[in-house]
């Protein structure tokens, strides 16, 4: 666990997979694992969407989804990540999505803590799939609410942090035996509420980033027999990358992979469970949609990397020779939002909430 972990991004598929070159992660199609790391705050291609800053590790959830995805499961499929800030795994199940069934497919990426579900929500847009909704609400109202609705759930739950301990300080100082227990008990109540809106035969993808079997192996056999559930024990494909087989899933453990630890199991869905027709993602009081929407008709210009980040940091630009009126401003043929250009100068539309704070 003292090993350091290294950096790894997720290629964005649908904007040409353009981003850091590296190392290819081996569960991972579009994962590159960094030499170094470096600043993802300076590069354009970062704020436009074209990659994701992810673990490796974390990187595993979407190859159980995709191997999931290839067992006579077939469009239209509709999704809940029930746990999805700050949206790294959110971003790999659309991404995934869109390669097996094209469109027909919806995907809820939710948070319960506002303030991370806004982060999400930020993410989500800048990433750029129109087919991701992003709610905030308890796990206990989806289940309610939404009986019968999904096909597949992807739970990345709260957990002891074990896998944290070689990149997170905090992780080690707040763990004990006593949280393991409270974490366990949390991740039953968890699952529990939000059972009922999965629709029967449907697949719940499981997962922490600890290595306790009171929140992995053993979590999982108490949902089978309490809530009704075959348990899948995902095939390791990738032992010789340091992938280990526990009684019910796939561990892959700080020190023995390039990232951090992370538990991935699954279970399909044998209780009966009726559909409620009625449930419709508007009653979980969907975020705003917080994608920029760039309209072939509006005329784009290429910026430099100096005047891309001048816009990112939202100062003004002068941008001569471009029309007048509204354009939309690119690095690299990547769009990365508005300006109005009133002749002398532009008027800077990045949103606020996304602008660079640090000095450029």
């Amino acid at each position: 666990m003292e090993a350091k972990a290294g950096t790894a991004v997720r290629l964005n598929p649908f904007k040409g997979c353009d981003g850091p070159e590296g190392t290819p992660v081996p569960w991972s199609p579009y994962g590159r694992i960094l030499a170094q790391r470096p600043n993802f705050t300076l590069d354009p291609l970062f704020h436009a969407g074209c990659y994701y800053v992810q673990d490796s590790s974390s990187m595993y959830v979407g190859h159980v989804f995709r191997k999931l995805l290839g067992k006579d499961i077939i469009g239209p499929l509709r999704v809940l990540d029930l746990c999805a800030a700050p949206g790294g795994k959110t971003t790999d199940l659309a991404a995934s999505l869109r390669e097996a069934v094209g469109e027909s497919f919806e995907l809820v990426a939710n948070e319960v803590i506002r303030s991370r579900a806004s982060v999400l929500a930020d993410n989500v847009g800048v990433w750029g799939d129109p087919a991701v909704t992003v709610t905030s609400v308890d796990p206990a109202v989806i289940g309610k609410s939404m009986r019968g609705y999904f096909d597949i759930i992807v739970a990345d739950v709260p957990c002891s942090g074990e896998g944290m301990f070689g990149k997170d300080p905090r992780a080690r100082q707040e763990w004990s035996p006593q949280v393991v227990e409270l974490c366990a008990a949390r991740q039953k109540r968890i699952l529990a509420d939000v059972w009922p809106a999965l629709r029967e035969g449907g697949i719940l993808i499981y997962s922490t980033c600890t290595y306790e079997d009171a929140e992995n192996d053993s979590n999982l056999e108490w949902a089978a027999d309490k809530l009704g559930g075959e348990i899948f024990a995902p095939e390791n494909e990738f032992a010789s990358s340091g992938v280990r087989m526990t009684r019910h899933g796939n561990l892959l453990k700080e020190g023995e992979v390039p990232g951090g630890g992370q538990w991935v199991g699954a279970l399909k869905k044998t209780a009966s469970e009726e559909p409620d027709r009625r449930a419709n993602i508007a009653s979980l009081r969907p975020f705003e949609s917080r994608m920029q929407i760039f309209d072939a008709s509006t005329p784009r210009v290429e910026l430099d990397l100096q005047q891309a980040l001048r816009y990112l940091h939202r100062d003004s630009l002068s941008l001569s020779g471009a029309p007048q009126g509204l354009l939309v401003v690119c690095y690299r043929s990547h769009p990365l939002g508005f300006v109005k250009n009133i002749g002398s100068r532009c008027n800077n539309l990045y949103p606020k909430s996304r602008r660079i704070i640090m000095d450029i």
